[in-house]
């Protein structure tokens, strides 16, 4: 699976690793499971886009299915953070359209932003980067 994720509870924080070839059932498939889980609501989120090979295109249509699927498991009351690093233009344009779509939603808690960079995602999350590569030395476990 080209989505791999982990919790950091002590930064209330879901990071999440793309790879390979990215198709929207993937991305479904994440939101529906990962954020099933009542325990984190209100967690802010990293989705790193930069080992992504070939983005399989969505359409429209489904880029808006996905944000008013994420918009509808919000939980109310328990604003967070996602952040998407994304330094390739296909993956930078199509994580502004989901932030977009997420912010026309009235459901949505969550404010998205997308980065260039993780430095400038991790600096708007407030997550310090030794904390992530915390996170990420236990995913390789």
């Amino acid at each position: 699976m080209p989505i791999t994720h982990s919790i950091y509870h002590p930064n209330r924080l879901v990071v999440a690793k793309c790879r390979g070839t990215l198709i929207d059932s993937e991305v479904f498939s994440y939101q529906k499971e990962v954020w099933a889980d009542p325990s984190l609501a209100g967690y802010d989120e990293l989705v790193d886009m930069d080992d992504v090979d070939k983005i399989v295109l969505p359409s429209v249509e489904r880029i808006r299915e996905l944000a008013d699927l994420a918009a509808a498991m919000d939980v109310s009351g328990a604003p967070s953070k996602l952040a998407i690093v994304a330094s390739e233009d296909l993956a930078f344009g199509l994580g502004r359209m989901y932030g977009t779509r997420r912010e026309m939603n009235r459901k949505t808690t969550k404010q998205v932003e997308v980065f260039r960079s993780r430095e400038k995602a991790l600096e708007w999350l407030g997550v310090r980067k030794e904390d992530l590569q915390e996170v990420e030395a236990r995913r390789s476990d």
